[in-house]
C-alpha cells in the first residue's frame, strides 16, 4: 500500500506477487508522470516480500532511473534475507541505498534534505 506520507516523500509497504508488480509499476508511473521539481523521494518497506523476480529488479532499476535524473532519492527497506540475496546475486546491493526500517529510510530523508 502507497501513502503520501508528506508532499515529498512516497512510503510504500509492498508485498509479494501480484501486488508487488503492480504497486512499483504504479509508483513508477506516478514519478515519470510528475515535473522533476515535484518529483517525491519513494522509501520502499521490502518487510513483507519473500521474493522478488528479474521483472520486479526491472522496476526497481526504471524506479532508481526516474529519481535520479530529478536528484531524487529511493531507499530500501525491511529486507528479508530471499530479497536481499538476490539483491547481492546481481549486484544491486552497490547501486541502491539500504535502511534496516521504515523510521530509518524516513529519518535519514528529512535529515539528509537539511
Amino acid at each position: 500500500m502507497t501513502t503520501d506520507w508528506s508532499d515529498n516523500i512516497i512510503l510504500a509497504h509492498l508485498s509479494d506477487e501480484p501486488a508487488l508488480s503492480e504497486e512499483l509499476n504504479s509508483i513508477a508511473d506516478r514519478i515519470a508522470n510528475t515535473e522533476d521539481t515535484q518529483k517525491p523521494h519513494v522509501v520502499l518497506d521490502f518487510s513483507r516480500v519473500t521474493y522478488i523476480n528479474s521483472s520486479n529488479v526491472s522496476q526497481l532499476l526504471r524506479l532508481r532511473k526516474l529519481l535520479d535524473a530529478a536528484g531524487h532519492e529511493l531507499r530500501l527497506c525491511g529486507l528479508t534475507d530471499d530479497v536481499w540475496s538476490v539483491l547481492i546475486v546481481t549486484g544491486l546491493d552497490r547501486l541502491f541505498r539500504f535502511e534496516p526500517d521504515t523510521l530509518t529510510a524516513l529519518a535519514g530523508l528529512q535529515i539528509d534534505r537539511e
